[in-house]
């Protein structure tokens, strides 16, 4: 008999499996959905398709009488340029810190306590002096990301570097390489698929943290637009904006689990 732990999923029955869920879920709201209009004609709940459609419509694809924009594409830009400064200036100040604390012990001693203390604080503790010290604008928005995901950043990429086999140290050091051709020749090649892995897992905090940013003081965003939208219960134009922050969170993550397959063949082997 084979055991379920051998049991692979074929090609076709793995798709299968993966929608499967979704198509639960979608199921269950059509349904619910149904119910609850049916005992509730004026529900806003769980609205009808036909309702969600017109809201996308009105907020993708026509022009917004006040501002003269689609608002749906201004507020996912927004969103979009924000998230993405924060991401890339994570990924440069987490390696660099990385970099110095795994591989110099004097700044692992000097550095490796601030950045543990520092992971432990809740960053939206620290929003509000975020919005006191540097204003409402997009430097507090790209800033409270900042904080949140780069000490994590650090920590992980930190103990890939601690990981590192030590004969290959002692082997480069034994042909005469200095600190810097360490670091760029033995520790940088094998830190790079980490830190994309590194980025990859504080997607969701990344996000969280956008999202709380511009729903406290923003003019346009996709947090925005929820909070604004919240107190008149619209739910048809909440629910889109969730489902496709949602799918913009998995391309991003597709996206840079396809450059670590293509970039790094050699950690996709390992």
């Amino acid at each position: 008999m084979r055991r379920l732990i051998n049991q692979q999923p074929g090609g076709g029955e793995r798709v299968l499996l993966g929608l499967l869920p979704f198509l639960l879920l979608v199921a269950g709201y059509l349904l619910a959905s149904q119910l609850r209009l049916a005992a509730n004609a004026g529900d806003k709940l769980l609205p009808a398709p036909a309702t969600l459609w017109s809201s996308v419509h009105d907020y993708a694809l026509a022009e917004d009488a006040r501002s003269g924009e689609f608002l749906f594409w201004a507020d996912t830009l927004a969103s979009l340029r924000r998230i993405g400064l924060a991401l890339l200036i994570s990924a440069g100040t987490g390696l660099l810190l990385a970099l110095g604390i795994g591989v110099v012990p004097r700044l692992r001693a000097l550095l490796a306590p601030l950045v543990g203390a520092i992971a432990m604080v809740p960053p939206l503790a620290i929003l509000p002096i975020l919005f006191i010290v540097v204003g409402l604008e997009e430097t507090a928005k790209v800033s409270l990301i900042v904080i949140g995901i780069t000490p994590v950043i650090v920590r992980d990429l930190a103990m890939r570097v601690a990981e590192l086999p030590a004969e290959q140290l002692i082997k480069v050091q034994t042909l005469g390489a200095s600190t810097w051709q360490i670091v760029l020749r033995v520790v940088l090649p094998q830190l790079w698929p980490r830190l994309i892995d590194a980025v990859r897992l504080q997607l969701g905090s990344a996000w969280l943290y956008l999202i709380a940013a511009e729903a406290i003081a923003s003019t346009e965003g996709l947090g925005y637009r929820i909070f604004l939208v919240r107190r008149y219960l619209a739910m048809d134009v909440i629910l889109p904006y969730v489902v496709w922050i949602t799918v913009l969170a998995v391309a991003f993550d597709f996206g840079l689990r396809q450059l670590r397959r293509r970039a790094f063949r050699w950690a996709e082997a390992a």
